[in-house]
């Protein structure tokens, strides 16, 4: 009986001190909201968009103004014999301007067409911040998940360890039912559980390598053309607790999914859509320009011809001339009506593109919520049910072992089971966290407003 009550206090005492111990780190410990902030402001990819915006802004600009002046200045019928500017009549000194003017409103349209395009730098800047968003969330939870799995496992160990000692002091000792496969079963669930580890450990370090691509903070270089990062600590940890991630929209209308045309509605405001509707805002654009082609292009032009006074001092008369110049677009049929339908055809294939991504979005919407469902009813399931009777199942298993009346090895396999449905029930909440994560990016709502020529008014 002594034997027994040792092994029992034994095994009971790992389990309390394992569940009990907390590692103290010195390590930087970072929450979500943190890491998605400092993801946002320490992007680089912002400063080459805002770049990108007020070049096409500048370019609207310039593309708005007239072609320059064209002037010419010449010396005419000088006489080759005496080479004097006052021996002939027809000696002249000639400057000739001449201005191309734009063929009908074609300026103005393709002014408006590059502040139309300038909408796209805000929409996308919306899409990063979304998409870095979700991106920092799955790795931030992937750091969680591994750092709670590798605590669990942790802490199993050492009661797989304990039980190890306590079933090789028993088989030693002839006291018991210990045999020596039970010795050999649990050296060999020791060496699985460090593998498990080594793969968990593998999952951490990959993890916090990628959320470190966007927490160091960037500095542009402007002024020696080389970009430094500021150093943080490689081995950051995450909060012990998961965080909230409320769904942002409400796609539910009566506890059901919102119907296909009311979602679709929803996604027409996501940055991404918005973007295409610039895209098409653009094409239209084009269309006019291709429909102005069939206007003339008109020109001036304004000479001034100066002649010396003759050898006998009498003046000679100046000249001035002016003209207009202008095309004539007679064989449309192989250009300009070609220009006008490729233009037409370009913009219908964008509104072909806007629809399949509207059905995409809707689409992966009912397909995460539907996630979300079972990923909810399976959590309920582990919270009352599962977590319990498996916990339940390995103290019952490791009661009767102690008292001589159970199998070394169903000991084994009910604490193999405890853990293997704790660190399924981690993962279900990992995933239901992500999978609202995703809905929250599909459900994006840009915040722009909405201008049919661009951004100023």
């Amino acid at each position: 009986m002594a034997q027994l009550n040792f092994r029992n206090a034994t095994l009971i005492g790992a389990v309390l001190i394992s569940t009990m111990s907390n590692s103290v780190t010195a390590n930087p410990v970072i929450s979500l909201d943190d890491a998605i902030i400092q993801a946002i402001t320490n992007d680089p990819w912002v400063n080459g968009n805002n770049q990108k915006y007020r070049a096409t802004l500048a370019r609207s600009t310039a593309v708005a103004t007239m072609s320059d002046p064209l002037v010419s200045v010449s010396l005419m019928n000088v006489p080759v014999d005496s080479m004097d500017f006052n021996q002939e009549n027809m000696t002249q000194l000639k400057v000739y301007v001449s201005q191309l003017l734009p063929r009908g409103n074609v300026l103005d349209i393709k002014q408006a067409k590059l502040t139309t395009s300038a909408q796209k730098y805000p929409l996308m800047q919306e899409e990063r911040k979304a998409q870095l968003t979700l991106n920092v969330t799955h790795i931030w939870l992937d750091i969680y998940l591994a750092q709670k799995t590798i605590n669990l496992i942790t802490r199993d160990k050492t009661l797989f360890e304990q039980t190890a000692d306590v079933a090789r002091a028993s088989y030693s000792s002839t006291v018991g039912k210990t045999r020596q496969q039970d010795v050999i079963r649990s050296q060999l669930e020791l060496i699985q559980l460090d593998d498990r580890l080594a793969v968990e450990y593998q999952k951490l370090e990959s993890a916090i390598a990628r959320l470190n691509e966007w927490l160091h903070v960037f500095q542009d270089g402007l002024h020696d053309n080389k970009p430094n990062f500021d150093a943080i600590a490689t081995d950051i940890k995450v909060t012990d607790s998961l965080p909230s991630i409320p769904l942002r929209s409400n796609i539910l209308s009566k506890n059901k999914l919102l119907s296909r045309n009311s979602l679709a509605q929803l996604v027409s405001n996501h940055p991404t859509v918005r973007l295409i509707d610039v895209d098409q805002k653009v094409a239209l654009k084009d269309v006019e320009i291709a429909k102005e082609q069939y206007k003339p292009q008109w020109g001036i032009n304004a000479s001034y011809a100066y002649r010396d006074a003759m050898e006998n001092g009498d003046d000679r008369a100046d000249f001035f001339s002016i003209g207009v110049t202008f095309d004539v677009p007679l064989f449309t049929n192989k250009r300009q009506d070609k220009l006008v339908s490729a233009s037409i055809s370009d913009a219908a294939s964008i509104r072909t593109d806007h629809l399949l991504l509207t059905k995409s979005l809707i689409t992966q919407i009912e397909k995460e919520y539907r996630n979300l469902q079972r990923l909810t009813q399976r959590q309920q399931l582990y919270i009352t049910q599962l977590i319990t009777q498996s916990h339940e199942q390995a103290e019952a298993s490791l009661t009767a072992y102690t008292n001589d009346d159970g199998d070394f090895s169903e000991v084994i396999r009910a604490r193999i089971a405890e853990l293997n449905t704790q660190i399924s029930a981690l993962n279900i909440d990992i995933n239901l966290l992500k999978a609202t994560a995703r809905i929250n990016y599909l459900t994006t709502q840009s915040l722009l407003p909405y201008y049919p020529d661009g951004w100023t008014k």
